[in-house]
């Protein structure tokens, strides 16, 4: 007859625990193997594109190196010797010497001023505008009452009804006497003549026109109204 083994030692038993830890020992290698491969692969990859990053940031732009400044020159002051007050003054004195003796040598000119000829303004011009107009002896109303006394009304005139102003141009002399005496617009019927006639009967003179202070002669021209009443 064969013996029996002993249970707690029989082998056979923990067959099956040894298979098992057997089994996740080797699915553990198995694993850990993958995930190194993989881990050392990823890392070296992201390690070049860190490295790539760090060399394009660290390129520096070169630095150029200035030269120093030069030095500044110093130049030592100059002296300069000033003669005594004494010598200065002897050769300005000969100075003023030298230029004083030619002049006393020198002839006195006698310097003579002619006023210049004012020229003779011409007593035939006639003015149209001057500074102080004429006017008649008593005021232009004392002169056109004058005109209405002695004023005959034309019977041509009167007859064929005519009524009007008549111009009459004159000039007023140096002396103040009325000349020239000539109708430059009339309206006929012997009232031309009859205005012409009355100027030159007025008896009394013009207090003549002036221009620079100096009595010229004035032409004029004065409108004489005939008018049925």
């Amino acid at each position: 007859m064969e013996a029996k083994k002993n249970p707690k030692v029989d082998v056979n038993l923990k067959t099956g625990m040894f298979f098992n830890i057997g089994l996740i020992i080797s699915l553990a290698i198995t694993l850990f193997a993958f995930e190194w491969r993989t881990y050392d692969e990823v890392d070296s990859g992201n390690q070049e594109v860190v490295e790539a990053r760090e060399e394009s940031t660290m390129e520096e732009p070169p630095i150029t190196e200035m030269p120093p400044p030069p030095k500044p020159v110093i130049q030592d002051p100059e002296i300069i010797e000033v003669p005594d007050e004494e010598e200065i003054e002897e050769e300005i004195e000969t100075k003023f010497s030298q230029v004083a003796e030619p002049l006393k040598k020198q002839e006195k000119v006698e310097i003579k001023f002619e006023a210049p000829k004012l020229q003779e303004e011409k007593t035939d011009e006639v003015f149209d505008i001057v500074e102080d107009q004429p006017a008649p002896d008593g005021g232009m109303e004392e002169f056109y009452k004058y005109i209405g006394k002695k004023m005959k009304y034309p019977t041509q005139a009167r007859r064929m009804g005519i009524e009007g102003k008549v111009f009459v141009q004159f000039v007023v002399d140096v002396d103040g006497s009325l000349t020239d005496i000539k109708v430059v617009k009339g309206i006929g019927g012997g009232c031309d003549e009859e205005a012409v006639r009355v100027l030159e009967e007025y008896p009394k003179k013009w207090n003549p026109g002036k221009q620079r202070g100096r009595a010229v002669k004035v032409r004029m021209s004065l409108p004489i109204v005939f008018k049925l009443g």
